[in-house]
């Protein structure tokens, strides 16, 4: 290869770089700036005054607590869904991969109104905790399934195969072998699934006005009597701040090495 040819393949490769840099920053800074600048347009009186608001409290509680609860549910049922459609085949696995994806497809006023019919003349879900659970699952669960089933997908089956070979049963296989090596990406799920859950206002506003999520209370702020930005602005600051400093707390635990597997 002649001198001035790989010159001009290494000028290629750098402006090729430079432009993906240029990119990369320009879609960072337009997720970060408006954040940013919301978070510094009030005073700290300002956010202390909302901090020490025992309706805002309440409604960071109320996020928090249902989008646990959501996350749980999903952790539990959602695993072995996902494990199922990473290590079998059966006659219409494709259809409910991609019914999976419905919840993120649908606009979320769309699923609040689905849960509503189908629940609603049976349970009582309106105006109630079930209500904001049922409309955080069904919108958070599909991210925890999919990040599972991806974690299980790179695990060689021929690991489990291996134990039952040396007399471990096939649920041992699974719990003392492929749980723990799909652990990292499960938590990835729980992660994603409760940060989308705690965030959900469509559904939950359908189904469930009171009580109040801090989604639906920055909403209720935003179109009331006050005047809505100065009004909503500080409780959607304590928002995030709080949820930062969980997410970054569940992000360490993610992490963290993981443990030393137990013999099968």
């Amino acid at each position: 290869m002649k001198l001035t040819e790989r010159v001009w393949r290494f000028k290629v490769q750098e402006l090729m770089m430079i432009l993906f840099a240029f990119m990369g920053v320009t879609l960072f800074l337009f997720i970060l700036l408006p954040v940013v600048n919301m978070c510094l347009q009030d005073s700290p009186g300002t956010l202390l005054r909302a901090a020490a608001d025992p309706e805002v409290q309440g409604a960071i509680f109320m996020s928090f607590f249902s989008a646990t609860i959501a996350t749980c549910i999903a952790l539990i049922f959602g695993t072995p869904l996902a494990y199922l459609l990473a290590r079998t085949q059966f006659f219409g696995k494709s259809l409910v991969d991609t019914f999976i994806d419905i919840p993120i497809l649908l606009p979320h006023t769309v699923a609040g109104i689905a849960l509503l019919s189908f629940f609603g003349p049976h349970i009582p879900i309106v105006n109630t905790l079930l209500g904001i659970v049922a409309a955080q699952l069904f919108v958070s669960s599909p991210f925890l399934i999919k990040a599972a089933r991806e974690s299980f997908e790179l695990i060689d089956p021929n690991l489990e195969k291996v134990a039952r070979t040396l007399g471990a049963t096939r649920a041992s296989a699974f719990f003392k072998i492929t749980l723990p090596l799909a652990s990292r990406g499960i938590l990835t799920g729980c992660v994603l699934a409760w940060a989308r859950a705690i965030s959900e206002f469509g559904a939950v506003i359908i189904l469930t006005y009171y009580p109040l999520t801090a989604p639906v209370l920055i909403y209720k702020r935003f179109v009331g009597p006050q005047p809505g930005l100065v009004a909503a602005r500080p409780v959607a600051v304590l928002l995030v701040f709080v949820t930062l400093l969980v997410f970054l707390g569940l992000r360490a635990l993610q992490a963290r090495p993981l443990k030393t597997l137990a013999r099968a």
